[in-house]
């Protein structure tokens, strides 16, 4: 085998991925993207399937943000420490607000990408977006809430691709 043949396989993958993204918080915005678009680069085939609190990662204008209840994993690095919040700071007003400035402050400082970015990323790699039709009519959303891309579909249009996908996520 030459280097160009093993070269050539190598870039050819005729593996695909289905992804269910969920939530639609800006620690929950990060796993979907990611995965989709690092699959995306190692030439797999990758659709993502909007439901739910998911669907608020397809809107136009983001406004993500996180929140300390019941999040006993958020752990901030400060201090050179990494400290917790207790579940009780998230009923003082403001917490979540704060927290969420934090994080966004630390993803600014380590040179993150921007959910914004992965999200075009992900479309710049012809990752497949299906927006839940039944979420739409429950939130009351139009397809003009939404970026430019998405399809309109149901389960049976996830379920469709799932059967076909060698790898599916629930994120």
């Amino acid at each position: 085998m030459t280097d160009t043949t093993i070269n050539d396989t190598a870039s050819t993958n005729d593996k695909s991925m289905s992804l269910i993204v969920t939530k639609g918080t800006l620690d929950w915005g990060y796993p979907p993207f990611v995965l989709a678009t690092t699959a995306a680069a190692m030439g797999l085939k990758v659709s993502m399937f909007f439901t739910f609190y998911g669907l608020n990662l397809l809107h136009k204008k983001l406004d993500l943000s996180i929140s300390t209840l019941g999040n006993p994993g958020m752990k901030i690095p400060m201090m050179g420490m990494h400290l917790g919040m207790p579940n009780v700071m998230s009923m003082i007003p403001g917490v979540d607000s704060v927290a969420t400035g934090m994080m966004k402050n630390l993803i600014d400082k380590k040179g993150i990408a921007s959910i914004e970015d992965l999200r075009e990323a992900a479309i710049e790699s012809d990752v497949g977006m299906i927006a839940c039709q039944m979420t739409m009519d429950l939130f009351e959303y139009e397809m003009a809430d939404l970026i430019e891309g998405p399809e309109l579909g149901g389960a049976a249009t996830y379920i469709e691709t799932a059967t076909k996908s060698d790898i599916n996520l629930f994120i």
